[in-house]
């Protein structure tokens, strides 16, 4: 599942929001030192970070997780409504991780 959660919300965006979204990855992919505006770790979570994107229509963020120093690893992305991230991301976040590790065992 961890591998076309990211895509699936992806590919439902208008074309706006998909450019928005490849414009930070450029960013992050491009940038030694990434603002926090646009890559935050989360506070209380091990290697879980979100990538942040911000268009006039809405505030998304990207879940994913570290592996090594350069691969960055999405699990899932959500429109954010409130301040704070909501727990049932935070745990679909968590959930897919593990399942991405898992799967790297067998």
């Amino acid at each position: 599942m961890f591998k076309t959660e990211f895509i699936r919300f992806y590919e439902s965006q208008i074309l706006k929001v998909q450019d928005k979204i490849d414009q930070v990855f450029t960013i992050l992919k491009y940038q030694k030192q990434v603002p926090i505006k646009f890559f935050k770790k989360l506070n209380g979570f091990e290697n879980l970070y979100e990538i942040r994107v911000i268009t006039a229509f809405k505030s998304i963020r990207i879940m994913c997780f570290k592996e090594g120093d350069q691969l960055i690893i999405l699990t899932h992305a959500f429109v954010k409504k409130s301040q704070k991230t909501p727990k049932k991301e935070l745990n679909k976040a968590l959930n897919l991780k593990k399942e991405y590790y898992e799967r790297q065992i067998d």
